[in-house]
């Protein structure tokens, strides 16, 4: 009794190995190759160029700021391995132990004649039909299966291929910038090509008292690495003495000035030193008059003789 017991439990352990071991039909490796390319930064800084002189001299300065970053770059070849198999389906034995059958007697047949023919008959006839036979035949396995394939990720190889240090420098474009003017701060924005346009007698600091600024403080920040840096521009003494008047020549109410008044707001921001200024308040005069061409001529006339400058007729052009 005991050995028969003991008989029925090793047939059941065999039955249950075969069905659990034979029940995927193992195919051929598959690999996969790719490239795989890690950045590590090293270094980041940002650096503000406020231009020559350091004293500020003009209202208005162009400030340049980039950002610096030096990265270590490492390139790797990666290779994955993939064990492929055809996953076991009962219901398929059906009709794939009768071909497995019709494909063992095509295989044997084949051999026999691939003997007369010289060994000349393909592999894909003389094995590979046999192969397909047995898989059918074996009521715990299925015939491969490309359609149904599945496939686990065996393992994973990486070869180091390259390694090396990579710089970049590009312009902070349309970031932003923080001016402080005393007691005022201000979030200004560079441009595309990273740079500050300062200009004194322009808003926003056109809005506020900064004739007794001594200095201004530029501070930008990148707050995703927590890298900031700093600059200071000085305002020079002589130009603080010029904001104040230049402000009212450019400001005050033009539409109730005479032609004269006019002339004498452009002459004398051109004599505190403030041609580029000089020039915009003239053009917008231009502009303003542009719909009565005898006031127009009127204070182009009087801009050429009592303003002594050059101004092309506007309606040359």
């Amino acid at each position: 009794m005991f050995k028969r017991n003991t008989l029925g439990l090793g047939a059941a352990a065999l039955c249950g190995t075969l069905l659990v071991s034979g029940c995927a039909n193992h195919m051929s490796q598959r690999s996969e190759h790719e490239e795989r390319v890690e950045r590590k930064l090293l270094d980041h800084s940002l650096q503000i160029d406020v231009g020559e002189p350091k004293v500020l001299e003009l209202p208005q300065r162009r400030v340049k700021i980039h950002e610096q970053k030096t990265f270590e770059v490492t390139e790797y070849e990666v290779t994955r391995h993939y064990d492929r198999y055809t996953p076991y389906q009962p219901w398929r034995e059906i009709y794939e132990i009768p071909l497995g059958a019709v494909a063992v007697v095509a295989g044997v047949g084949a051999n026999v004649v691939n003997v007369f023919a010289l060994g000349n008959l393909p592999d894909s006839v003389t094995k590979d039909w046999l192969s397909y036979g047995f898989a059918g035949l074996n009521p715990f396995m299925n015939v491969q299966s490309h359609g149904r394939a599945q496939q686990n990720l065996a393992g994973i190889d990486e070869v180091q291929r390259d390694k090396r240090t990579e710089y970049s420098s590009l312009p902070w474009s349309e970031r932003p910038v923080e001016v402080k003017a005393g007691k005022e701060t201000f979030e200004l924005t560079t441009d595309k090509n990273g740079v500050l346009r300062l200009n004194l007698l322009d808003n926003p600091f056109a809005e506020h008292d900064i004739n007794h600024l001594s200095r201004l403080l530029i501070r930008v920040e990148d707050g995703q690495d927590n890298v900031r840096t700093d600059s200071t521009l000085a305002i020079s003494s002589t130009l603080r003495s010029k904001l104040y008047e230049a402000h009212g020549l450019i400001y005050d109410d033009l539409e109730g000035d005479e032609v004269n008044q006019w002339v004498h707001r452009v002459k004398r921001l051109s004599e505190l030193g403030l041609e580029e200024e000089a020039s915009e308040l003239e053009q917008s005069l231009i502009e303003l008059t542009r719909n009565d061409p005898e006031l127009q001529s009127e204070f182009l006339k009087s801009l050429a003789q009592n303003g002594e400058r050059l101004v092309a007729n506007p309606g040359l052009n």
